[in-house]
């Protein structure tokens, strides 16, 4: 995958901010498989402020590894956003940072549950929480690219107005 320039700087924004504040981070991950955690260490430095990733492309993983409700998976599938928020809260219980990024979604080249491929959620936890549903076009990497870019300007937005 490769990080648009916009995107390189977005994340070099989140770690300066994160380490100015004493603040950390941590990554869920599904459709992007990693691709969020990496925009971030990618930044020299990023060991300061980042903790861990867990790439949960099965729903066994989300229940074992962030402690989503299988529950939840049976009612909701996990292209949701009740399950990006269980994902990011079950991300900073497992590390025990500030702030979490999750992604999920479905990438393609199939929809998957009944959602369309590029229907995909993205959720923020930490001091303030925030989902974003985006309905993303293009093949499987574009899509995937997309939500990475998405996930990564939307918490630098969220870092950068608040106070």
């Amino acid at each position: 995958m490769s990080l648009s320039p916009e995107i390189v700087g977005l994340a070099a924004e989140i770690v300066d901010t994160l380490r100015a504040r004493g603040e950390t981070l941590s990554t869920a991950e599904s459709l992007t498989a990693g691709a969020v955690s990496s925009a971030i260490v990618s930044i020299a430095g990023a060991s300061d402020v980042f903790v861990g990733a867990v790439t949960a492309y099965r729903d066994e993983i989300k229940i074992s590894h962030l402690g989503v409700d299988p529950a939840i998976l049976q009612e909701r599938t996990a292209v949701s956003e009740h399950v990006a928020i269980a994902m990011a809260k079950g991300a900073i219980k497992s590390f025990g940072t500030t702030w979490a990024i999750s992604t999920t979604g479905v990438a393609g080249p199939n929809p998957l549950d009944g959602h369309p491929v590029g229907a995909v959620w993205v959720a923020i936890e930490g001091p303030i929480s925030q989902t974003i549903e985006l309905a993303l076009s293009g093949e499987r990497e574009s899509v995937r690219n997309a939500a990475t870019a998405s996930a990564i300007a939307s918490f630098a937005r969220i870092l950068r107005h608040r106070n």
